[in-house]
């Protein structure tokens, strides 16, 4: 009887063995299965790396998530092997309501805990923000059987200010906090017309006690956030708390001070604070500051100006509109002043005063008064000079622009006001260029937001259960926590070693991606032959750098672990 081999199969893992790595750092199915108590076949910690999985390979991660494991390696992916019928729909959706039930948050802060005690996160800046996820659907309120309450849900689903200009969809707004380079600490989902000054407010309220359990004591962080926490409201409710944000624009001290920093033109040169190398469609953007003071309900605060080079475009066309508006204004008026005639030269010389002093922005009217002669009828003499019979007065115009004006309105226009009350002496002091480059790390959290509403993922929202909705939420908060760790773990490699890694077009990077990573390990396939595994290539000089920036052996894509 002759040998009978076990049948070789053949998985495309790409670099999901990379996210399973990095859950196991973090003891994330374990944490999950404490704080998760059920009596469920399968345990919620690997229905819910599962999850992870699935989103971070680039579907949504309830749309045929049993289909997706049927072509997985489940043993090396979740640590144990899985039957895929496991991920059908109605065990996924018990898993999610048993989420709800002990509580998202609860879940979220115990693996940001672990997390944040295995790679030490820096807490001293906590970014906050906000950002509107759209839904389809009608999205009605839950109905209460005839006699029982009204039933309690986490938020509404309705409509409220858009940030993806969609207003004819219902909304809910999800807020995070993120610390170390965009790390999610905390998130949480709110009504869809909830507004961000007021979940500022709640957020504050709560800030302390949180970031307690991460070991943090009360005034040993800044908080940062946009223009909307500045109000009466917040900026009370900060109190000893220290903060940076964005003075807005409708608070008349803001043109204030940029007029005053303009014109008193002692700018401290704070120079380039970009990490990447300028490119011909992305030029170098420098910025300069001029240090101020702003009293606002009674209290005072430093307001740091900073001009940017690369000057704020939507600011620049309002410029250019106002000056063009100012222009054709201007040449309006102009032309019926030239058209109207005068019969003596004292109505002239008034009409001319009227026009001089008719005001305009951006240009300048100059006016003169020209004298038109009437002469007699009939042939002229050839030995006597014309008879004069009237004189007749016309106003002359010219419009030059005030460029002076101009330039002071344009360097204006690339100005910004920074608030805060971060000291400028002392332990936590911070100059002009430490505050800019704090708040600039804000746009981290904002680009977390390109991940929580990447179209394929948030397609999964068609639940229509909001309880179910803020456990998926949960969801993707872990898996952008796991994406967040892998991309500062690379980065901080090339910050330490000073070698970096290659990046797009074979270029050498300083501040590698998570997505550039797992382009680098796309082709990645694993051959299993019973229990052995091996890939299908070796892994190639590029994908070993990466491992060795990530601090992953390649033993992961080949031994399972769990």
């Amino acid at each position: 009887m002759g040998l009978v081999l076990p049948p070789i199969e053949a998985y495309q893992v790409q670099h999901l063995p990379l996210v399973k790595a990095y859950a196991d750092k973090i003891g994330l199915v374990e944490v999950i299965n404490q704080v998760v108590p059920t009596e469920m076949d399968v345990d919620p910690g690997t229905i819910v790396l599962g999850m992870i999985l699935d989103t971070l390979s680039g579907r949504s991660p309830l749309y045929r998530l049993e289909k997706f494991f049927t072509h997985q390696d489940t043993a090396l992916l979740l640590g144990k092997a899985v039957a895929p019928e496991v991920f059908n729909d109605d065990t996924v959706g018990r898993v999610l309501e048993r989420l709800y039930d002990v509580g998202t948050m609860k879940i979220f802060t115990a693996c940001a805990v672990r997390a944040d005690q295995v790679y030490g996160l820096d807490k001293r800046y906590v970014h906050f923000d906000t950002t509107s996820i759209s839904v389809y659907g009608d999205y009605l309120p839950p109905e209460g059987q005839p006699g029982q309450q009204e039933q309690a849900v986490p938020f509404t689903i309705t409509h409220g200010y858009s940030k993806d200009k969609r207003p004819d969809l219902k909304q809910f707004v999800f807020s995070t906090l993120c610390v170390d380079r965009a790390v999610p600490l905390w998130g949480k989902p709110e009504d869809g017309n909830a507004s961000d000054k007021t979940v500022n407010n709640t957020v504050l309220s709560d800030i302390a006690t949180f970031l307690a359990k991460h070991g943090v004591a009360p005034g040993a962080y800044i908080y940062v956030a946009d223009a909307a926490l500045v109000t009466e409201d917040n900026l009370a409710a900060l109190g000893d708390t220290l903060f940076i944000s964005r003075l807005p624009a409708t608070y008349n001290a803001c043109g204030r001070l940029i007029t005053e920093a303009v014109a008193h033109n002692t700018w401290e040169d704070v120079g380039v604070l970009a990490h990447t190398k300028p490119t011909k469609h992305r030029p170098v953007t420098s910025y300069k500051a001029y240090e101020g003071e702003v009293t606002l309900y009674g209290t005072p605060y430093r307001a740091v100006v900073v001009h940017s080079s690369a000057q704020d475009k939507r600011r620049q066309q309002r410029l250019a509109r106002d000056i063009q508006t100012s222009s054709s204004t201007m040449q309006t008026t102009a032309r019926a002043a030239e058209q109207q005639e005068y019969f003596c030269r004292a109505d002239a010389d008034a009409a001319a005063a009227r026009l001089r002093a008719v005001s305009a922005a951006y240009h300048r009217l100059e006016v003169a008064v020209e004298e038109r002669l009437v002469y007699g009828r009939g042939r002229p003499s050839a030995h006597k000079p014309r008879p004069i019979t009237a004189r007749r007065y016309r106003l002359k115009t010219a419009i030059s622009p005030q460029t002076e004006r101009m330039a002071r309105m344009e360097e204006e226009a690339g100005c910004f006001v920074l608030l805060t009350n971060v000291p400028t002496a002392g332990e936590l002091a911070h100059s002009a260029r430490d505050i800019l480059t704090v708040y600039k790390e804000q746009h981290g959290t904002e680009q977390n937001y390109g991940f929580l509403k990447d179209p394929v993922i948030v397609n999964s929202l068609f639940l229509k259960k909001p309880e179910r909705i803020e456990a998926l939420g949960l969801i993707l908060l872990l898996a952008l926590l796991l994406w967040r760790l892998m991309e500062r773990t690379m980065r901080t490699y090339v910050d330490t070693t000073r070698t970096p890694l290659p990046g797009w077009d074979k270029k050498a990077t300083e501040r590698p991606t998570a997505f550039m990573m797992i382009t680098k390990f796309a082709g990645v396939i694993v051959f299993k032959c019973g229990h052995d595994r091996q890939l299908a290539r070796p892994l190639s000089g590029v994908q070993q750098q990466y491992l060795s920036a990530l601090d992953v052996p390649a033993t992961c894509f080949t031994l399972p672990t769990g």
